[in-house]
Formats: structure tokens, sequence, C-alpha cells
């Protein structure tokens, strides 16, 4: 069986974006934002079906030119600035299987990763595939001065404490005796189909799995300051920077 029998991915990719307006779209290293992860996951080979979800036509064609299949416009009601991720994609899960196609395995490829490269989608199916996870999640590790154990609280009288209260003096300060700490950074969200169909819908289940990618990788758009670092740290990717 090929590692793209039974999967689903997922773009999700609203109009209303607030804090880029229309940055799904925007200009991203001469093309737009969202064609970095539709020409990725198409790369990788990795599912049996790709699925853009927009609430937004602009954004749907775009999608079409680049292979991608937009079979629906995403309804209204799915598309506000608070809708959650998992009934957007249990929509358009909704959908494929109306239309024929059971996945065992849902894949979640966020448009504003544009440093996602084709080997993490294709490890991470893999992964949701072997490891009998219900769920995968990509991560990276943290900076030291992030780990929970050194981040501080500052109190309404101006003293500082670690986040849990506990005095400065008996926390860990050096960088050697940390334990290393990782956060989730966007590439990629997936699970069982199953978790999804569930009432309520979920992308995570009881177990979910670590994907642990390098942290250079690890680009999530979300304020335009970010975005000429980000196409410098894609630039040097691409030609195979460090």
């Amino acid at each position: 069986m090929r590692v793209s029998d039974g999967i689903l991915a997922v773009v999700p990719a609203r109009g209303g974006s607030k804090g880029i307006p229309r940055k799904n779209i925007a200009p991203f290293l001469g093309k737009p934002l969202i064609s970095w992860t539709i020409e990725a996951a198409l790369e990788s080979g990795a599912a049996g079906r790709l699925i853009v979800s927009t609430d937004d036509p602009e954004i749907a064609a775009v999608a079409r030119s680049l292979g991608a299949e937009v079979p629906f416009i995403r309804p209204a009601e799915l598309a506000q600035d608070a809708t959650p991720t998992a009934p957007v994609v249990r929509h358009a899960l909704d959908w494929v299987i109306a239309d024929g196609f059971r996945p065992d395995f849902v894949m979640v490829l966020e448009p504003t990763s544009p440093a996602r490269r084709a080997f993490h989608i294709r490890e991470a199916a893999q992964l949701l595939r072997t490891s009998g996870a219900d769920s995968v999640a990509s991560v990276s590790r943290v900076p030291h001065h992030y780990v929970p154990s050194k981040v501080l609280t500052v109190n309404g009288d101006g003293t500082l404490t670690g986040v849990s209260g506990q005095p400065i003096g008996s926390m860990v300060h050096r960088r050697q005796d940390l334990p290393a700490a990782y956060a989730m950074n966007g590439l990629i969200f997936s699970c069982r189909a199953e978790c999804l169909l569930a009432d309520p819908p979920s992308l995570w289940g009881a177990r979910v799995q670590a994907y642990v990618v390098d942290s250079k990788y690890a680009i999530d758009l979300d304020d335009p300051d970010d975005w000429p670092v980000a196409e410098l740290r894609v630039r040097r990717i691409l030609e195979g920077g460090p």
C-alpha cells in the first residue's frame, strides 16, 4: 500500500485574514503564499486527494490553477475570525466521503508555513501510518530562554517569580541544566479520520505523536513584520544554507 492511499490533505485558506490582508495569496518570493503549500503537497505524493477549503473565490481560482481541488466554497459560518480548525476540516472530510473517497487519515497543511518541504509531508504521513498514534503534530525545539522552567512572571507589585510562583533562586538558570522543550510549529497537523468524525470533531485523539522538525523550517506568518524575515529564511533554505 502506498503512503498516499487513504490520506486526505486539507489546506484551510480563509479570505478574511486580519493581520495580513489577503495573506494567503499575497506575493511571497514572487508567487502567491498558498502556492508554497500546494506545490509541496503535490510534490510529496503523500495524499490521495488535496483539497483547499476557502470561502474566497479568488483564493479558489489561484488554488485550482496550481493543481489543487476546490470542490466547494466554504460556508460563511465556517469562515469567521473565531472559527476553530477542526469543524472546517470536518466539513471537507464530510464532502469527500459523500463524493466516494473514504480516507483513513487527514493532514492539515496551513498556507502560512512556506518553509515546509515535500519531505516533511511524506515523513509525517509515514509516521501517522506506522506510529499507532491518533494524531501527529510537527514540533520544533524552542530556544533555551523559552523553556517553561525558565519563563518568568511579573507580579502585580513588580516582583519576579517563575510562572508557577516559585522564587527566582530556586529556578534552573544554566542552559546546560535545562530540559529540552518543544512547541508546535504549524507545519503539519494530522490525525485519523475517526477523530474528526467524532462528536465534537477533534484533530488530536488520545495519543499525539511528535514529528520533530528543524527549527529553521518553523515559519508561521501572522504579522506583516514577519514577511521580509521569512522570505530571507526561505530563500536561504532554497539555496541550501543553514
